[in-house]
């Protein structure tokens, strides 16, 4: 009869063989960050279940941030983000899409202002159109985006955008067919990580803190169920994938208005629509509507 102690000294080195085998695979898997260029510190690692995570990394010489190598038009996109821990205050966290920087760039934004130890975080959610933006609702968010990781989704097309926080619509921003709305130029998915300090916490009057760098948020589980455009700069004929239909014709339902009313009870602390100072000569003619 064989000794326990002989099986043991089989069954080890099978092990030990099967667990490198699966490191090697997903050493040589594809990484989702292939898909975009990268500027400043940015690290790629595995977190504890083997999912890809990005992180992009802030100090004092640089942000970092990376954006996709394709354009698209109309789609859905969703990443689980971990934002900076501790005292965040100034930093600026996004996840967005922008035709680029021109006079009438067409941009879709959620950001995160960060704060101080303690303090909300603060989501900002804003939509430009041909450079018409000033489009602004700010929601403090109902946990610690520090703690854990959580999902951010946005889903765009020609009927409206929809914003959501680990699957809980926070926004929806309509089209009408007489205002400016985000429908023709193709746009690059974004994410970065800069100091923001003029501005971010509490209208710029609490910045940065230095001497907490580095600051790091992390990303992962990126997907983008979109319609990418061929051709160089996003030019050219766009191509959408099988089940576009599900996002495509997606627009908001009875779960959403829900949401969105209780969000906007218990967490939006600022909305364009009320701000009379900042229009004075008139509130954007979708604020009548909505």
């Amino acid at each position: 009869m064989m000794r326990p102690t002989s099986t043991l000294a089989m069954v080890v080195p099978s092990l030990a063989v099967a667990i490198l085998c699966i490191l090697v695979r997903s050493a040589s898997a594809e990484f989702w960050l292939d898909e975009f260029t990268t500027d400043g510190d940015v690290r790629r690692d595995y977190d504890r279940s083997g999912r890809q995570v990005a992180s992009l990394v802030l100090d004092q010489r640089s942000g970092a941030g990376f954006n996709s190598t394709r354009k698209y038009l109309f789609g859905e996109f969703s990443v689980e983000m971990k934002l900076v821990g501790g005292n965040s205050a100034g930093t600026v966290t996004s996840f967005y899409l922008t035709s680029g920087e021109g006079d009438e760039h067409d941009e879709i934004d959620m950001e995160f202002m960060g704060n101080s130890s303690g303090s909300p975080t603060v989501l900002n959610t804003n939509v430009w159109a041909n450079g018409d933006g000033k489009k602004e609702h700010q929601f403090y968010l109902w946990f610690d985006p520090a703690a854990d990781f959580h999902k951010y989704k946005i889903v765009w097309n020609d009927k409206n955008i929809i914003f959501q926080v680990d699957d809980v619509t926070v926004r929806v921003f309509k089209r009408y067919d007489d205002l400016p709305y985000p429908d023709a130029k193709p746009m690059a998915v974004h994410a970065t990580l800069w100091d923001g300090s003029y501005w971010a916490t509490r209208k710029g009057e609490v910045k940065i803190d230095w001497s907490s760098a580095p600051f790091v948020v992390s990303y992962r589980d990126y997907t983008a169920n979109a319609c990418a455009v061929d051709g160089r700069n996003g030019g050219g004929s766009s191509s959408c994938p099988a089940g576009a239909n599900e996002w495509m014709d997606r627009q908001s339902d009875d779960t959403d208005r829900l949401t969105v009313a209780w969000a906007r009870r218990n967490c939006l602390q600022y909305n364009y629509c009320d701000d009379g100072w900042r229009f004075p000569q008139g509130f954007p003619g979708e604020c009548a509507r909505n």
